[in-house]
């Protein structure tokens, strides 16, 4: 491929902008600093020359068009809350914020379907549904992202191991190409044999192939009772290695999350709040196992406890702890919810991983990311989604020099990338590639994949402007 150049913003381009979106346009000075990174600055910062506000659909087209024809980078961008670089502006350009483009258009209830605009916050969805008896079933643990970039990543969040993730619950879109052209793809059917998939195809591209501005997703009936259970472990290994047990007695559990002690502590002293034991029946607590249920009425959750508390104990489990009440729930959850930002506010520098490795292979995936510890002089913290594998590494460092630690970390997840894929796994469950782990995709999934992968790329955005330097090529 040759060496792309992009041009300059002009002020007559700058002029042309507000001319589409009169108001909404803010270069220099007027743009916030938090449009430079994400929530993993370690991957690079980088300023936009324009950030625009849009609001319509025409409007992202016409901006596109103009940039495109001009040669002009255009790095789309929702809440902010992305965790690879994936939403920055590394090489300057236009940074187009759909985040004003909020709302819940309407439900089809009897097709269990919603049209939402791409910056629909998560939560406000989550809260809405439920409000029609109806659950978008997507947990991420990021409650405050945005729809359109719940799907440009495909996150999974917490309840993917029964539901399934963002991906599955897509059933059509509104896409602005790099071009300018709008597309719509997919439809508000179930099943299709239409053709090549462009729809999945734009899913989890994370910007690279086109702008999402609204979104046709599926929903379910939401389940009329949940009930938690927190079940402490003496150490990591033998929680870990109840999981599969759950699906072999045909418990289906809604979430399935593990949790080791440090994070655990992290994230008490965060909320100032003591959720989970640290020690019962004299035994020290190492980790634990936070389960939730659902289905329709107590008594059958009850049943599905019961049998739940027989295998965990006969597995090794010191006790199992039910939070039957919506206090205890909200609290056990919340502690969960808070670990990312429990890690922030203790952690000078900070780096993360989200491998994802079969469910068979976490207890010896996990063993082998701990026995690293003595090699760096960072610390490693982990947590994640016992139920699908997909577990969340954090480097963390308050005395190290930046550069060290890059270089130290850089040895470290090349490392534990390898020991993934020797699992069975792959580098990525829901956080994406972005700009911060194209290095080790290119690595990972060898060259022919990546040579695909650029070629589609191309097709989609011959002139490169869209998000650039982003998953499958460097610039």
């Amino acid at each position: 491929m040759e060496k792309i150049i992009y041009n300059k913003v002009t002020p007559e381009l700058i002029d042309q902008f507000k001319n589409i979106v009169p108001g909404k346009v803010h270069v220099n000075g007027d743009i916030n600093d938090d449009y430079s990174h994400d929530e993993m600055p370690i991957y690079g910062k980088g300023m936009p020359d324009v950030v625009i506000e849009a609001t319509t659909t025409e409007d992202i087209a016409a901006i596109v068009k103009l940039c495109y024809e001009n040669s002009i980078p255009v790095i789309p961008r929702g809440a902010g809350t992305g965790l690879t670089g994936a939403a920055v502006a590394i090489f300057g350009g236009v940074m187009i914020d759909i985040s004003k483009m909020n709302k819940i258009l309407d439900y089809d209830k009897e097709n269990f379907v919603v049209h939402v605009q791409a910056g629909v916050l998560l939560n406000d969805l989550a809260e809405d549904a439920l409000k029609q008896g109806l659950l978008y079933p997507p947990d991420p643990g990021e409650k405050f992202a945005t729809l359109g970039g719940n799907v440009s990543t495909n996150a999974g969040g917490m309840r993917a191991v029964k539901y399934g993730c963002t991906r599955d619950y897509v059933r059509a879109m509104t896409v602005v190409l790099p071009t300018g052209e709008i597309v719509k793809l997919g439809a508000t059917v179930s099943k299709t044999s239409t053709g090549y998939s462009l729809l999945n195809l734009m899913i989890g591209s994370e910007g690279t192939l086109g702008i999402i501005t609204e979104l046709t997703l599926k929903l379910i009936p939401a389940p009329k009772e949940t009930i938690s259970l927190i079940i402490p472990y003496e150490n990591l290994e033998d929680c870990i290695a109840t999981v599969p047990k759950f699906f072999m007695a045909h418990l289906q559990p809604q979430a399935l999350e593990f949790m080791e002690k440090e994070i655990v502590l992290s994230s008490e002293r965060y909320l100032g709040k003591s959720v989970f034991p640290q020690t019962l029946d004299g035994v020290e607590i190492g980790a634990y196992l936070l389960v939730t249920f659902d289905g329709n009425d107590m008594e059958e959750l009850e049943a599905i406890t019961e049998t739940a508390s027989e295998i965990v104990l006969e597995a090794g489990a010191i006790d199992v702890l039910v939070a039957d009440t919506p206090t205890k729930k909200k609290d056990a959850w919340a502690a969960r919810s808070s670990f990312l930002e429990a890690i922030e506010a203790e952690t000078k520098l900070l780096d993360e991983c989200d491998v994802v490795v079969p469910v068979n292979q976490i207890a010896k995936y996990l063993t082998y990311v701990k026995s690293l510890q003595e090699k760096f002089d960072f610390t490693i913290k982990s947590f994640g989604h016992a139920g699908d594998g997909n577990l969340h590494i954090y480097a963390c460092a308050n005395d190290m020099d930046e550069v060290e630690f890059k270089k130290q970390v850089h040895e470290f997840m090349t490392d534990i990338y390898k020991e993934a894929a020797l699992c069975g796994g792959l580098i990525s469950g829901e956080h994406g590639i972005g700009y911060g782990k194209v290095s080790y995709l290119a690595d990972f999934v060898g060259e022919t994949n990546i040579r695909l992968m650029k070629d589609i790329k191309q097709v989609f955005d011959p002139k490169m402007i869209l998000n650039p330097g982003k998953v499958c090529y460097k610039l």
